[in-house]
């Protein structure tokens, strides 16, 4: 194995995963509930087809609202790197509804449960994790071994 020298970067890293640690520990503690995205985002839409209002959502829409300010904010710093995508509109709405609706069948996303739900010791999680993980070994063997 080798390390990208050029591209490796500890600090940026470590940097955004202590901001990540920061959100989700305020969240935890300021709403005694795990900052996972799928429910942080379903709350304001079940809220708004219910029609109850978004008042009692202002924290999941705050959230939110940091989630897509972020990168904005960081190209004070640094500039983002550029984006490719190599597939039509219909196909990233396709995916993204697959991966919303897999992230709500499995109670979380797979970040969701390998950060928050294994560093809680929860059996869901570790399940789960060892679903996703062992359906990406499977994948990877599949298309350099097999296809």
């Amino acid at each position: 194995m080798t390390i990208d020298w050029i591209h490796f970067t500890p600090w940026a890293s470590l940097l955004g995963g202590l901001l990540l640690a920061l959100a989700a520990g305020l969240y935890l503690f300021g709403h005694g509930r795990i900052a996972g995205i799928a429910g942080i985002v379903a709350g304001p839409i079940n809220a708004l087809l219910a029609r109850t209002g978004l008042r009692a959502e202002a924290h999941r829409l705050a959230f939110v609202g940091g989630l897509l300010l972020a990168p904005w904010l960081w190209q004070v710093v640094q500039p983002l790197p550029p984006v490719t995508v190599d597939v039509g509109a219909p196909a990233l709405v396709l995916a993204g509804l697959l991966v919303g609706v897999g992230a709500r069948m499995g109670n979380g996303c797979t970040s969701g449960h390998g950060v928050c739900g294994l560093s809680r010791f929860s059996l869901r999680s570790l399940v789960n994790v060892a679903a996703f993980m062992g359906a990406g070994f499977v994948t990877v063997f599949a298309l350099r071994h097999v296809v």
